[in-house]
């Protein structure tokens, strides 16, 4: 199966190199991504919006949310897709984990005027979920794989897996590869200071979904203020 790729909304096909033949790599532990988010909590709102509101505003129209449905966000950060989820199935059930605190007060502080709506949300990982097997229709997850390693990669996706049931949608927003010479600045930074990112680099998931043994439905590229994210999206289908 070939996939549908586009940039903006406008379709071609292409091939990509597979994970392992990237040279960027995680560069700051689990242990401290929880601290650095707390730092920069207070401005990401800002960050968040100038550079990837576009791929996370296709990435909540690509879930064509149904009220009612089970939602689980891991890695809600701020909560800024974690309210637009909500906001759609208010009678479901949603749940928002991050490994952040300040980032997941932040969430809360946004969710206050929906008091009403079933959500909940918590310190978790992605890597031990607490979701029942095969009791999630929907799982969103926005920039959080480029702050893992290849090799922890594929524990994340088992648990994904393991959570989803069977015809659910799992959608992913990345940091990616940039197919522009501006979009590749960013890289050009995280080899400078990682940090200064956030401990983000561009990463191409498609081939690892497929690996374990999702299928993709598309895979889109946005670049905003230079910074470049790709959207995808998937399905458990066994």
């Amino acid at each position: 199966m070939k996939l549908s790729f586009s940039c903006c909304g406008v379709s071609c096909r292409g091939n990509k190199p597979l994970l392992s033949e990237r040279k960027l790599d995680a560069r700051i532990s689990q242990e401290e991504i929880g601290l650095v988010y707390d730092k920069l909590s207070h401005i990401y709102d800002i960050w968040g919006k100038l550079t990837e509101s576009r791929a996370r505003n296709r990435a909540i129209e690509l879930a064509a949310i149904k009220d009612g449905q089970n939602i689980l966000e891991v890695a809600v950060g701020t909560g800024l897709a974690f309210y637009e989820i909500v906001k759609r199935n208010p009678h479901g059930s949603n749940i928002g984990i991050d490994l952040s605190r300040g980032m997941l007060e932040k969430a809360k502080n946004r969710m206050r005027k929906m008091s009403e709506a079933n959500y909940s949300l918590t310190i978790g990982t992605a890597f031990d979920l607490s979701a029942q097997t095969e009791s999630v229709d929907l799982l969103v997850n926005n920039y959080m794989f480029d702050l893992i390693s290849y090799e922890d990669m594929d524990k994340v996706l088992v648990e994904f897996k393991r959570v989803l049931k069977v015809g659910g949608k799992l959608v992913l927003v990345n940091m990616t590869e940039g197919e522009t010479l501006g979009g590749r600045l960013y890289d050009f930074i995280y080899r400078l200071s990682p940090k200064t990112m956030g401990g983000c680099r561009g990463v191409l998931l498609a081939d690892k979904l497929k690996q374990h043994g999702f299928t993709i439905e598309s895979r889109e590229y946005y670049q905003q203020m230079l910074f470049p994210s790709e959207v995808i999206l998937a399905h458990k289908l066994a």
